[in-house]
């Protein structure tokens, strides 16, 4: 089975995180933790920071390692590093994304999450990071 190398930016923002609508591909309208694919030779550091200016137009400082996801799809074992991340502007604009929500703790899992990132979410739940 083909592996993929992801990285993923828990946005927090006023005691809320980042929920992004994916616009596109197999998973179109499922919600997600922003990232993308890590390139080869670089760290996870600097693709989360790389795949957050693409696809938000927006700089964020990246913080701790919440946690490492494995998942089994169908056709691919995803491995995804998901960074706690704060925003160094106030704005993003949705250039891959059909949609955007700020969650509280309270409505984290109102929006139909991708199963790795439901992986996330429980992650962020245990660390009390809300």
């Amino acid at each position: 089975m083909k592996s993929i190398k992801v990285v993923a930016a828990i946005i927090e923002k006023d005691g809320r995180i980042l929920a992004t609508q994916r616009g596109y591909g197999e998973f179109k309208g499922g919600w997600e933790f922003p990232g993308g694919k890590v390139e080869p030779g670089e760290t996870s550091q600097h693709a989360i920071k790389r795949e957050i200016e693409e696809e938000l137009e927006a700089e964020i400082n990246v913080g701790q390692l919440v946690c490492d996801v494995n998942y089994d799809y169908p056709t691919f074992h995803l491995d995804m590093d998901c960074f706690l991340c704060t925003l160094a502007d106030s704005t993003i604009t949705l250039l891959e994304h059909s949609a955007a929500r700020w969650l509280d703790a309270e409505h984290l899992r109102t929006v139909g999450w991708l199963p790795a990132d439901l992986k996330v979410v429980d992650a962020i739940e245990a660390q009390g990071i809300l």
